[in-house]
């Protein structure tokens, strides 16, 4: 599942000449139930499949990782006292859950659906669209409140979507929803509830004021940052492999710090990309500095098998090369002409899988490659010695486009490879704590030899590579 959440523009543009506030309910900014975290909370990933993994976190009360073949990436929440499985996603914003109003193919899910019986009806409809121009993903539904709580985090006033409409593929995947863990700015349900009190209300309003309804409406872990409900405003993410050769990293979901044992000084930091208002983004009324929207992060160079790849000839030269780091993407997507270039390089759409390739991007100066063996997919049933690319092609950024600027979205087969960081900063001083991204590759030395191994090992014995 990939996606490309286009921001509406019409929020971003009345920023400073909109006549609203967006206020709480009760006027509050409190933590409303949240407790202040003293550490970072760890949730464990498990090597087990989805439906046996759920089972067991509902019965223990652990809330750990679950993954679905390497595509989709999971976490319990619990809403309303219901436990439901909902997909990691950087790439995104917002937290929605598949009702049980919900019709066509979600209707038949095999997964549980959230029942509204505690659900606060804001009156609003959300439709969040996800990938790029040819995708057509979408889920649709009503925006309301209820408490949300993750692994003991709770917010009692927090605001999803309950769809009752959807063609994502988290029915697929048997998960409830998407839980999205990017900045405000990107939450479709954060820009309704704000153009709703728009029209109720006639007070000018400030860049400083948006930035406080954060802690109100802002998506989940945000909000929580936002309130200082966390020791650090971050999150960090590592995805086991279950596929090729299980292992790798130790799957796990940090929230308010580092995993246990890593140092901050091991990894590499870059800065997010902050957008203008000028390219539809947000700019503090006191310091003029503009404001992250995705986790976009600067990219020197690309490289394979060691080569430097030529940069795109389909988007402006003024566009800087970057990257999205999305756990909620399968893929790795790129410029449609370098990723025609790539599979010129391997010999065609189909290559022979014994033959390792590294696809590497350098960031902050130093190289982080895909591992292999995530690198590649088989092509077909019974024969492991055929395959093909995790690669796809996608939009290109354009100047004034009114979309993101970057060219490449890093999705799992980058993701599995690393350790990654995410750091908000601060909300109001971002020239003080600016928003960053630490990267630490955790791709062997060995793992083109490992992917070499596992291909005749298959071969040999005429079975499936694992997976």
């Amino acid at each position: 599942m990939h996606k490309r959440i286009r921001f509406i523009l019409a929020a971003f543009n009345l920023l400073y000449s909109a006549a609203a506030e967006l206020v709480s309910r009760n006027s509050s900014y409190s933590l409303h139930g949240a407790k202040r975290m003293q550490g970072g909370l760890h949730l464990p990933l498990s090597r087990r499949l989805i439906p046996k993994r759920i089972a067991l976190n509902a019965d223990t009360g652990v809330a750990g990782l679950g993954d679905f073949f390497d595509v989709t990436y999971s976490v319990l929440i619990d809403i309303g006292g219901t436990t439901l499985p909902v997909v990691l996603d950087t790439g995104s914003s917002d937290l929605w859950v598949l009702s049980n109003t919900c019709q066509g193919t979600c209707s038949s899910a095999n997964t549980t659906l959230y029942p509204p019986n505690t659900f606060h009806d804001m009156g609003l409809d959300a439709t969040i669209v996800y990938g790029d121009s040819k995708t057509g993903t979408y889920a649709r539904g009503i925006i309301g409140y209820d408490a949300v709580s993750l692994a003991g985090l709770t917010l009692q006033d927090q605001y999803f979507a309950a769809i009752n409409d959807t063609n994502t593929s988290v029915v697929q995947t048997r998960c409830s929803g998407i839980f999205g863990l990017g900045f405000p700015l990107n939450s479709v349900i954060w820009t309704d509830m704000f153009l709703n009190q728009r029209q109720q209300k006639r007070r000018t309003t400030t860049s400083s004021a948006i930035i406080s309804s954060f802690g109100v409406s802002g998506p989940f872990i945000p909000r929580l940052a936002s309130l200082g409900g966390l020791a650090s405003p971050m999150f960090a993410i590592a995805l086991q492999r279950d596929t090729i050769e299980i292992g790798g990293n130790e799957g796990m979901l940090s929230i308010g710090g580092l995993p246990p044992g890593v140092q901050n000084e091991s990894l590499t930091w870059v800065p997010v990309r902050k957008y203008t208002l000028q390219q539809d983004g947000l700019t503090q009324d006191t310091s003029l500095e503009a404001y992250p929207i995705a986790w976009e992060i600067p990219v020197d160079d690309v490289f394979l098998d060691g080569v430097k790849l030529p940069r795109s000839q389909l988007s402006s030269s003024n566009i800087s090369l970057s990257a999205l780091i999305d756990t909620g993407n399968s893929l790795i997507r790129g410029p449609p002409d370098v990723i025609s270039y790539i599979q010129n390089m391997l010999g065609g759409p189909h290559f022979a899988c014994s033959i390792s390739h590294t696809l590497a991007f350098q960031i902050g100066g130093r190289m982080f490659p895909v591992d292999p063996r995530d690198f590649i997919n088989q092509v077909r049933s019974g024969n492991a010695q055929v395959c093909g690319a995790n690669l796809a092609q996608t939009d290109v950024p354009v100047l004034g486009g009114g979309g993101y600027l970057y060219s490449w979205s890093l999705g799992d087969p980058f993701l599995k490879g690393v350790l990654a960081a995410f750091y908000y900063g601060s909300f109001t001083e971002l020239s003080q704590d600016p928003p960053r991204i630490g990267l630490l590759s955790t791709v062997p030395s060995d793992a083109g030899q490992r992917l070499e191994d596992a291909i005749s090992a298959a071969s040999e014995e005429q079975y499936d590579l694992p997976g």
